[in-house]
């Protein structure tokens, strides 16, 4: 198994240090496991896209919008 380095602020560190029962290696791995495995589908669902960049960057701006407006409401 290959081994890497994470760099957290020492506030974090300090509070992570404080909490011995967490495995923090498995945690990190976890999350390193759902990313990958989250980039891997969108991976997989663009490349079955015929959108071109025009298109996509017009649905992220009415996506953003919409968000927007939704938030602003609450």
């Amino acid at each position: 198994m290959g081994t890497m380095s994470v760099s957290v602020p020492d506030d974090l560190r300090d509070r992570m240090n404080q909490l011995d029962e967490v495995n923090w290696s498995a945690v990190a791995r976890k999350a390193f496991e759902a990313k990958v495995k989250e980039i891997d589908i969108l991976k997989k669902i663009s490349s079955k896209s015929s959108l071109s960049d025009k298109d996509v960057k017009e649905i992220s701006r009415k996506i953003n919008e919409k968000m927007a407006k939704k938030f602003r409401s609450i």
